[in-house]
């Protein structure tokens, strides 16, 4: 990890120029990362500005066999329940696609936050650097699930995963990647829409200690705005 946040801003009239300008950046990166190494894997996030992103992505053309997919967070539901990252993900683009179910790596969070935490860590053991981390902005600057107040487990020796209760909103049990595991990546990119989000941007120019300036990959993050004020 790097020891400060490298940030580059890149900002957009409106929401439908940044999807695109992002779908497009994704299909050359996996083209490039599947010429190289064969591979491409990609940490999904959850809320409606991904949502976008991931239905454009059943157009795109790419070798679909050679992708690795895995999530950022879990909310602790039962399997099926709407509102779970992972369920998202698959109505809108996984379903539609031939990425091979075993590299499809979702987290088991009906299990409860404590038990999907370790499957998960145990999941990711061996798995290197991932190519691509997407991650959202919470109107309190959180991003994955790592919240205010909460611990975000930016050091090495801590877990993998974390297993996360009180989040502000239901539910309250959450799983989520730590820190410094979402920050081994070659790309970080935070995908922020809504003038929501207008304050948690502003902290974060600042310098502020919000939870998505704890992500710090050695190649810094990239920040996509649209409709932010």
């Amino acid at each position: 990890m790097a020891l400060s946040q490298t940030r580059r801003w890149h900002e957009y009239p409106e929401p439908e120029l940044l999807y695109s300008c992002v779908v497009e950046a994704i299909e050359r990166m996996a083209a490039e990362a599947i010429s190289k190494t064969g591979k491409f894997s990609i940490v999904l996030a959850g809320g409606s500005t991904p949502r976008a992103i991931y239905q454009r992505f059943r157009l795109i053309h790419t070798d679909w066999s050679a992708w690795h997919v895995y999530f950022g967070d879990e909310r602790c539901l039962p399997l099926g329940h709407a509102e779970r990252n992972s369920v998202m993900a698959d109505q809108v683009w996984l379903e539609h696609v031939a990425i091979p179910s075993a590299q499809i790596h979702r987290i088991p969070a009906q299990l409860g936050a404590e038990a999907a935490a370790s499957q998960y860590s145990t999941e990711l053991e061996g798995v290197e650097d991932f190519d691509l981390v997407l991650l959202g902005l919470g109107q309190d600057g959180h991003t994955a699930s790592l919240f205010p107040g909460k611990e975000w487990g930016r050091d090495y020796t801590q877990p993998a995963v974390l297993a996360v209760h009180g989040a502000p909103k239901p539910p309250h049990d959450r799983v989520s990647l730590s820190a410094w595991r979402l920050s081994r990546a070659g790309r970080v990119w935070f995908l922020v829409t809504g003038q929501d989000k207008g304050g948690a941007v502003q902290s974060w120019r600042r310098g502020g200690n919000i939870p998505a300036a704890s992500i710090l990959p050695l190649n810094g993050v990239d920040i996509w705005l649209a409709g932010v004020r």
